[in-house]
């Protein structure tokens, strides 16, 4: 699911989520949360507006199961999303239940407002065992207790417009097999150089290339990442050996000073002066970059597994993905991230409310939402389950389930100072990205980082 700035998730509230609408679409077709006496109305908020029919289904299977209860399902794109949560909060009638980042949830924990459910998990006799490694653990406050149970799983992939792919000489089982470096970037360079081409047909590794004239670039991205960076530059970074900090969940410190990761960032900059990758501004102008690559203007684009369904169907051309390439570690690497389901500490309705996320969270549920092929279940049977399911709509799911059969993911880091950390490394970043300063720059910002966990 990363935004961090990034599941960044923000791309999970595709150009189908209006800003500022909610679809207030409850459970079964015409239930209003104006319900019969004696009915409970629990509101469930989500963001991702592919995700919506999935959760219907499990809704309509919930409310046959607990005739008392209805669900009320309204999803908001992902930066009103959080927006209207806060205010909420603020006016204590938040949700009752709600999609949570791991980026978010530390504050609402820490604030007390959303439930520790370590009791009631413990009380159900829920396996935790059953859902992927790691998931878990981002979930845990500071106090130990747990603050919600695992939806989904997401890591990162190389999508690539395959039509490009072919003109270019490479076949798709190629891609599998690149690798880069921070001293030449390796093959994965040699492929982003060579599928850049210039206004006048000359590709990036030719005599001749026009960097400032640029048709296709071989690579795009979004924005600069700030600190987080899961779909630009972190799958580099954590294939360089490089940790985001000294531990997870909680960290002490951060590590955005590390040679490691220094170096990562002064390649991958040196994609962008070669012509390979858009200047930040023009990443940054308003086209999206997944619109880029449908439009021809990317030839590829390192992106979530979440919008793998959605980049498929993208008209104009055949889009396809790949896993990210091997470091200079001898291994691949990806955030890996995840939702769950927090209960708001307001509800007038905990227990109902619970019953609705152990539902949520149970095989039934999950089963159900991975034959929708949008997102990878945290159930192990499930995410199974939805690795076929996107097969049979053409999308290799193995080049995001690699990293979890492999072992090369890095839980995406849980810290209830995420904002604040980002005002320092997101400045920071496009700072560096823009040619405005140094890849070193890091040192300064990391102390203030630090300074921050401190406090």
């Amino acid at each position: 699911m990363t935004t961090m700035t990034s599941r960044s998730r923000t791309r999970h509230a595709v150009a189908a989520a209006a800003a500022a609408v909610a679809l207030g679409v409850a459970g079964c077709a015409g239930t209003s949360p104006a319900a019969t006496d004696g009915v409970v109305t629990l509101t469930y908020w989500m963001w991702d507006a592919n995700q919506v029919p999935g959760y219907q289904a499990c809704a309509a299977d919930f409310e046959a199961a607990n005739p008392g209860v209805r669900i009320n399902i309204e999803q908001y794109g992902w930066d009103d999303y959080w927006t209207q949560l806060t205010a909420r909060m603020v006016a204590e009638s938040a949700p009752d239940v709600f999609v949570d980042h791991s980026q978010q949830f530390g504050k609402f924990a820490e604030l007390d407002q959303i439930l520790d459910v370590s009791d009631r998990v413990a009380g159900s006799g829920i396996d935790l065992n059953q859902y992927q490694d790691g998931l878990v653990d981002l979930w845990r406050g500071q106090d130990g207790g747990l603050y919600g149970l695992p939806k989904d799983w997401d890591t990162v992939g190389l999508y690539y417009n395959a039509d490009m792919l072919a003109d270019a000489g490479y076949t798709q089982e190629e891609l599998w097999d690149l690798e880069w470096n921070p001293a030449d970037g390796g093959t994965f360079e040699e492929f982003v150089a060579h599928l850049s081409v210039d206004g006048n047909g000359v590709r990036g590794d030719e005599p001749g290339f026009d960097k400032d004239d640029v048709e296709v670039y071989g690579l795009g991205y979004n924005e600069s990442g700030g600190g987080y960076g899961q779909v630009q530059w972190a799958s580099f970074a954590l294939s360089n050996g490089w940790s985001y900090s000294d531990r997870n969940p909680w960290p002490t410190e951060f590590s955005y000073d590390d040679p490691a990761l220094v170096e990562t960032i002064g390649w991958y900059r040196s994609l962008i002066d070669k012509g390979y990758m858009p200047p930040l501004a023009v990443a940054t102008s308003g086209v999206g970059s997944q619109e880029a690559l449908g439009a021809g203007a990317y030839a590829t684009l390192i992106e979530g597994s979440w919008n793998a369904r959605s980049i498929s169907e993208l008209g104009g051309a055949d889009f396809q993905v790949a896993p990210t390439p091997v470091g200079p570690s001898g291994e691949r690497g990806t955030v890996f991230n995840g939702l769950s389901d927090a209960i708001y500490a307001g509800t007038p309705h905990p227990d109902e409310a619970w019953a609705w996320v152990e539902y949520l969270a149970s095989p039934d549920c999950q089963l159900r939402v991975a034959d929708e092929a949008r997102v990878f279940p945290a159930v192990k049977a499930a995410s199974d389950r939805a690795v076929s399911a996107f097969k049979d709509l053409g999308v290799d799911a193995d080049a995001f389930s690699v990293h979890v059969t492999d072992g090369t993911t890095t839980p995406s880091p849980v810290t209830d100072r995420w904002a604040q950390l980002q005002t320092i490394m997101q400045p920071t970043m496009d700072s560096v990205l823009s040619f405005q300063s140094e890849p070193d720059s890091f040192g300064p910002a990391n102390r203030r980082v630090n300074e921050l966990l401190d406090d």
